[in-house]
């Protein structure tokens, strides 16, 4: 067939020349070209004699979508994934990746406000800088307790919860191997919290210690032959004796009780929180989502992604502070206002952790429970 023929039959067979793809699908021929190179949006003919390209004028609404996905930042080897679902699916994936960036940017705004402060020379008031009683600042201290249980259901124990004089830690493990990628994830942290850390070399510390936690898990998994399903979740404090530093992915929490409210002090890293930050889910809804135990971002054997890096930042604490760390073995079955008598009533750490391991086995939680509290005390 001689080009004059193989044009007339592209025109029979519904394709259409790039410029007018280009008009239909409101790109440029450029772009286009640029997207047939990173095969996303390849023609459907190619006339082998002039080169003219032909596309399918039915392909012309996932050419937008694919500048649209390029437009907010979507990976190429992402959106190739996204283009070929359905729209329900496509929509999901979009959601979830969102969802990402939102919290990697919320990481990174809190990062940049203490850098400027930082910078700035603005004051802040820290655990070092309190004076209790006009004698000076005053020297604190924690005192803290953990405990793990493998709750109603579950035979075996996957999550992890340690508490030491520096160290605060609850990591959730999933999968096969879920166990040894918690414990791993702890164990990671500890080289961090060993000696003292300056407040100012913490954020770079706390990064390198969650780094390595994400080493950690990925070889516990892999290494041993599991599948890269398999992970954990991480929420960690770590204590300078000035300030605490907090790691965090997952949906493990942490809370602090001050001036007897309970407030969380971590976002989790699931679709239905993304859901109820956008609006499209109440707290309500979101209790009973048939997904609302899907993690957005964890510590994984297949963890490479950006977005699956634990975040880290700097929280200020005060005298009488007590902060809890829990599973959502605890959190999923006991809600806030429980939560929050509970770590306000008990006589001290101790007798919290088990109040607390007691509540959601008195709520018949299915799940592995494991709970931190901590005390500030002035010592």
């Amino acid at each position: 067939m001689d080009s004059e023929g193989r044009t007339r039959a592209a025109r029979d067979a519904e394709l259409v020349t790039i410029g007018e793809f280009a008009r239909l699908s409101r790109l440029s021929a450029k772009a286009l070209r640029r997207y047939d190179e990173l095969g996303l949006v390849p023609p459907a003919l190619v006339d082998p004699v002039n080169g003219y390209r032909y596309y399918d004028r039915a392909r012309a609404g996932t050419a937008r979508l694919v500048a649209w996905l390029r437009r907010i930042g979507m990976p190429l080897a992402r959106i190739a994934e996204v283009t070929a679902l359905d729209d329900a699916a496509a929509a999901a994936e979009i959601r979830a990746y969102w969802a990402r960036v939102e919290a990697e940017t919320a990481a990174r705004r809190e990062l940049a406000a203490f850098l400027v402060d930082r910078l700035s020379a603005k004051e802040n008031v820290g655990m070092g800088d309190i004076d209790t009683d006009g004698r000076g600042p005053a020297t604190l201290g924690i005192r803290y307790a953990a405990l793990a249980h493998p709750g109603a259901v579950r035979g075996t124990q996957q999550d992890t919860a340690y508490a030491g004089a520096r160290l605060l830690a609850v990591a959730d493990g999933f999968g096969a191997a879920g166990a040894e990628a918690s414990a791993a994830a702890v164990d990671a942290l500890k080289p961090a919290a060993r000696g003292a850390v300056d407040a100012d070399d913490l954020l770079g510390a706390l990064q390198d210690a969650a780094d390595g936690a994400a080493r950690a898990v990925r070889e516990a998994v892999t290494g041993g032959g599991a599948p890269a399903e398999s992970g954990s979740t991480l929420t960690a404090l770590v204590w300078t004796g000035s300030r605490l530093g907090l790691v965090h992915i997952g949906d493990s929490r942490a809370y602090v009780l001050r001036d007897g409210r309970l407030l969380r002090i971590t976002h989790d890293h699931t679709l239905v929180q993304s859901m109820i930050d956008d609006g499209s889910l109440t707290e309500e809804e979101a209790a009973s989502h048939p997904r609302r135990m899907l993690l957005l971002r964890a510590l994984a054997g297949d963890d490479g992604e950006p977005g699956s890096r634990p975040e880290v930042r700097l929280h200020d604490t005060l005298p009488g502070d007590r902060y809890l760390l829990c599973s959502d073995g605890l959190s999923s079955v006991v809600d806030e206002a429980a939560l929050a008598r509970a770590v306000a009533a008990a006589n001290g750490p101790d007798a919290a952790v088990r109040d607390l391991v007691a509540l959601a086995g008195d709520a018949e939680g299915p799940d592995n429970v494991s709970c931190v509290v901590a005390d500030v005390v002035a010592l």
